[in-house]
């Protein structure tokens, strides 16, 4: 998505408001890096590289790795891939959605050991696992999400209500949705409506926007640490905090490119696709 960056005007990181989030650290050298994972198991960041036309089949693409206090700990740690984007990981495996087809990478070895096909699929974007391990991956482009148990893919739910669902993260027994928007252009990814925060309930797969919190931004990655949520806005470079009952509220503006967002609990992490950055935020406490 680098051709949509319109803007080189830099944006100072810092906090809006209350929310008081504050830079780390900063680490640079990247090709247009999608989104930033913790594994937490081998104590590291791993960071997904595009690498040109995020729907191109041209072996590109590249996933890095990097220490917990953003050192750069292997710039090409998994070679072999297209156009690899959102990640999840369970069962000592990484999931890495690539196009129509999601990787899997042997997390002790960093070896690529498998490539999922997953039938009907037309752009795969983010990723997440859930307490039993079953794997979650978007189709910005198809209004749907599937699950991976293993490795076999199924569809879990498709529904014009998911409106472009970008970022997916599995919180107890829900999935929460950032959606880009409705009526998206495929040549430009801009919308006729903006995005908002949808859940998915694992059981009943019922879709329900998250109140207060509907068409405010073109959304791309999220987390949710305790009540909030944080979203990033891929547009604007915005990210934003949500709590229920209240409205979405600008928590550190990046340029335009902020995608798929990780976290660690205490901190997140921001990848600027434009910028070939990843950017470490810590929260205040009152955020955790």
């Amino acid at each position: 998505m680098k051709h949509l960056i319109a803007s080189t005007v830099f944006a100072a990181i810092g906090a809006v408001s209350v929310a008081q989030a504050g830079e780390v650290w900063q680490a640079t050298g990247f090709e247009q890096p999608e989104s930033a994972l913790v594994d937490a198991a081998h104590n590291r960041i791993v960071v997904s590289n595009i690498v040109g036309n995020p729907g191109a089949v041209d072996d590109n693409g590249y996933l890095s790795l990097l220490s917990m206090d953003g050192k750069v700990v292997s710039r090409h740690w998994v070679d072999g891939m297209d156009a690899p984007k959102g990640m999840a990981i369970a069962g000592g495996r990484l999931y890495a959605a690539d196009i129509t087809r999601v990787r899997v990478v042997d997390l002790a070895s960093g070896r690529l050991v498998e490539t999922i096909d997953v039938p009907g699929a037309v752009f795969l974007n983010d990723m997440t696992a859930d307490g039993a391990g079953k794997v979650y991956v978007s189709d910005m482009l198809a209004d749907t999400i599937y699950r991976i148990d293993g490795d076999r893919p199924e569809l879990f739910v498709k529904d014009a209500l998911l409106a472009s669902p970008n970022g997916v993260f599995a919180d107890g027994d829900r999935l929460i949705v950032a959606s880009w928007g409705k009526g998206i252009d495929k040549t430009d990814f801009s919308t006729a409506e903006p995005g908002g925060l949808l859940s998915v309930d694992l059981a009943t797969r019922k879709v329900a926007p998250l109140p207060g919190a509907q068409k405010f931004a073109d959304l791309d990655g999220v987390v949710a640490i305790g009540d909030t949520i944080y979203a990033t806005a891929y547009m604007t470079g915005t990210l934003y905090g949500y709590k229920r009952g209240g409205a979405p509220t600008a928590i550190a503006q990046f340029k335009p490119g902020s995608a798929d967002v990780g976290t660690d609990g205490r901190r997140i992490f921001v990848p600027l696709m434009g910028e070939g950055e990843v950017v470490a935020l810590s929260l205040d406490s009152s955020q955790d």
